[in-house]
């Protein structure tokens, strides 16, 4: 078949890496002029890390991932009021995770089909026509082309789920938050492996030092009504007004945004549909079931949707009515459980309340303890999913 797949981040590549292995020939589609690389850092185990296993790429991956050690939690006077030691999480996983950043998950993954697939970069897919024997799709800036199946794996603000499923308004449920995230080079203090957090009601600013002299900063507020800055000075204002009295190195850390050239801001949001299918069209990624930003697991799920789809499609000998149809009815339980679990990570990471903030620490401190973190760690990263 000829695969159309709009979007170049995880589950893309991923898709496409599995298409081209059963013969496919296959076109991706990014709007970005090159491949994004960096970007904030995410936790990388369970399924997702099978199927990199399965790809040959898991050495790759924890090559240049971080193996953090610590989560740390500190006062607006920088003393620490609660640590959790990450060794519970390897030993809950027999040494299967790591801590990477998403971009260069995204191209290691990339690497494995850049010579063997068409990439189109600086253009985007303006409209689908779905008729029996293929899909005609037009573009931004290329001439209209005809295909056998598109998928989108464009991401949470998708354009192919909007073309053919309707507004991001009708899926999308915001969870009453904002993240943004930056990098900065040269910034001190460094914690080496360690995760460093500061807690207001409703807010939280933390940093981890990155290899290169780099730090990512990640910022976390409540909002009622999202606001997304239109320019970089714009999002800078925003910071500035929601963490100037954060205390903490909050005013070092806005300082030295004037040196920053992109800021990533973005709702915390998940996807929710019915259906991911639709004629000769198909979703996966957080175009198809975001989980949120911060629900930790989202890359790793966009491996396991990409597996399963091409999956379907080869057992099934690309009848696409019935692979689609596997497709939802293998995972579409099982994401919606992982998107029920994952808005409780809100409280976690923007407590409403200082009585709020003490109660997560407590509890972090209570996760050191063996049989606690043991019996919650085993519950809370088991997959109850067989490849």
């Amino acid at each position: 078949m000829r695969v159309a797949i709009s979007g170049a981040g995880v589950a893309g590549p991923a898709f496409a890496y599995w298409m081209r292995r059963a013969g496919h020939d296959v076109t991706l589609i990014e709007a970005a002029p090159t491949f994004r690389t960096g970007g904030y850092i995410v936790d990388f185990w369970g399924l997702g890390y099978d199927i990199a296993e399965k790809m040959g790429v898991i050495d790759d991956i924890t090559k240049v991932g971080y193996r953090v050690n610590e989560l740390r939690s500190v006062g607006g006077d920088g003393r620490i009021l609660a640590r959790f030691d990450t060794g519970a999480i390897r030993r809950t996983l027999g040494e299967r995770y790591t801590s990477v950043a998403r971009g260069d998950l995204a191209e290691i993954i990339y690497r494995t089909i850049e010579n063997d697939a068409e990439t189109i970069y600086s253009d985007s897919i303006t409209s689908l026509e779905d008729h029996s024997d293929g899909v005609s799709v037009t573009f931004r800036h290329g001439r209209p082309r005809e295909f056998d199946m598109v998928v989108g794996a464009d991401g949470l603000h998708s354009t192919v789920r909007e073309l053919v499923f309707g507004p991001e308004s009708q899926f999308a449920r915001y969870l009453g938050c904002q993240v943004a995230a930056c990098v900065l080079d040269d910034y001190r203090p460094r914690d080496e492996l360690v995760y460093v957090t500061h807690n207001l009601p409703g807010r939280q600013i933390g940093r981890f030092s990155m290899n290169d002299d780099r730090t990512l900063v990640l910022f976390i507020f409540r909002s009622s009504t999202p606001t997304i800055p239109t320019t970089l000075d714009d999002g800078k204002a925003l910071l500035r007004n929601q963490f100037s009295d954060a205390g903490w190195e909050a005013p070092q850390i806005l300082a030295a945004l004037d040196d920053v050239d992109d800021i990533y801001i973005d709702v915390v949001s998940q996807i929710r549909m019915n259906r991911w299918t639709a004629g000769r069209v198909a979703l996966i990624g957080d175009a198809a079931a975001c989980v949120s930003l911060l629900a930790g697991e989202g890359t790793g799920l966009a491996l396991v949707e990409a597996y399963v789809l091409a999956g379907e499609l080869a057992r099934t000998d690309n009848d696409l009515a019935s692979a689609f149809q596997a497709y939802e009815s293998r995972l579409h339980r099982f994401i919606e459980k992982k998107q029920d679990g994952a808005t409780k990570f809100i409280a976690f990471f923007a407590a409403r309340t200082a009585w709020g903030i003490w109660l997560r620490n407590a509890a972090m401190r209570a996760m050191n303890w063996r049989p606690v973190g043991d019996a919650v760690l085993t519950r809370a990263l088991r997959d109850d999913f067989q490849l």
